[in-house]
């Protein structure tokens, strides 16, 4: 907008405290607004140069340990998000739309599979399951932002690979992809 003038991240004429909570409310606030995760980049052009992203989310964080919310990082970037405790009340009473996070168990395969085997082409795929994967499931896992082109070889007439999206780690309560269940232990009690 023209004539409005920049975003005071500094906040000099504040009182330390008063300077604190302020940036603590503001990144609150983006997050709050947020559909998606915020990085740490994006939430320091609120604060003061000097002001530590890390340190004002713990005090964020401290804050919140009794509320029904939490602030959590995910992959590289930070969300608030319900606390697992209140999902039954939440679907008793709230209107949640349609969320359709919903996979039969051939779909949550394949999803595992790229997750586990990322980044993977669509022939690897089918070498994994003997036969060729569906487009119209790629096309499901990449509209609901699970999913998304990884690296191609350099060489000519390379496939496209598929890799697990920050809204795939979101759907699944993870922070990274190490938080993924071993393996090991999947095919140990028989779900690998």
């Amino acid at each position: 907008m023209m004539g409005e003038a920049p975003l005071d991240t500094e906040l000099q004429d504040l009182p330390t405290e008063l300077r604190w909570r302020t940036w603590m409310g503001r990144i609150e606030a983006v997050l709050f607004a947020s559909a998606k995760p915020v990085s740490r980049e994006a939430l320091q052009r609120v604060v003061g140069q000097g002001a530590s992203v890390d340190l004002l989310i713990e005090d964020i964080q401290g804050e919140l340990q009794n509320r029904p919310y939490e602030l959590v990082q995910v992959a590289d970037a930070w969300t608030l998000r319900t606390r697992a405790g209140f999902a039954e009340v939440i679907r008793a009473a709230a209107d949640l739309g349609d969320q359709g996070m919903e996979f039969t168990p051939y779909e949550m395969t394949v999803l595992a599979t790229i997750a586990y085997h990322q980044p993977i082409s669509r022939a690897e795929l089918k070498e994994v399951f003997g036969k060729d994967i569906n487009r119209d499931l790629i096309g499901r896992l990449y509209a609901k932002e699970l999913i998304a082109t990884g690296p191609r070889s350099p060489k000519r007439g390379a496939p496209y690979t598929y890799v697990t999206t920050q809204g795939f780690l979101v759907a699944f309560d993870l922070q990274s992809l190490r938080d993924l269940p071993d393996m090991e232990m999947l095919e140990d009690a028989g779900m690998g």
